[in-house]
């Protein structure tokens, strides 16, 4: 597991190596979830062409952060907007699929790091 991931999901590393029982899942339930994420990838095609890459990729005038860093603030305002108005998560699900929308970025930009590490561990390769 690569630094970049330990250091943003350092309580994750007590999962990784505990089974889990396998569960019956519906057909239904294979269906949404497909759905859900083509919503999601939907909105991440759509803010990309809106925006251009900036979530990635950064124009960097105001703050030389990383993108992992600059994702992680962001992801940090959206819960704290969330925590300051009671009943926002159930009211508005636009929050909820910026905030998935958020993580799809960010596991882009962690597993660019791990490919950037290992680029420069083996810059023959």
């Amino acid at each position: 597991m690569s630094l970049a991931i330990t250091r943003v999901f350092p309580p994750l590393l007590q999962f990784q190596n505990q089974s889990y029982p396998q569960r019956n899942v519906t057909h239904q339930t294979q269906k949404e979830l497909a759905q859900v994420c083509d919503r999601v990838k939907e909105l991440l095609l759509q803010k990309n062409l809106k925006y251009g890459d900036s979530a990635i990729n950064p124009v960097r005038v105001m703050s030389q952060s990383s993108p992992v860093e600059q994702i992680l603030v962001r992801i940090d305002d959206k819960l704290n907007r969330v925590k300051q108005g009671a009943g926002l998560l159930a009211t508005d699900e636009d929050v909820v699929m910026d905030l998935i929308g958020y993580f799809v970025l960010l596991k882009v930009a962690l597993d660019r790091d791990v490919a950037s590490s290992y680029n420069d561990t083996n810059p023959t390769l």
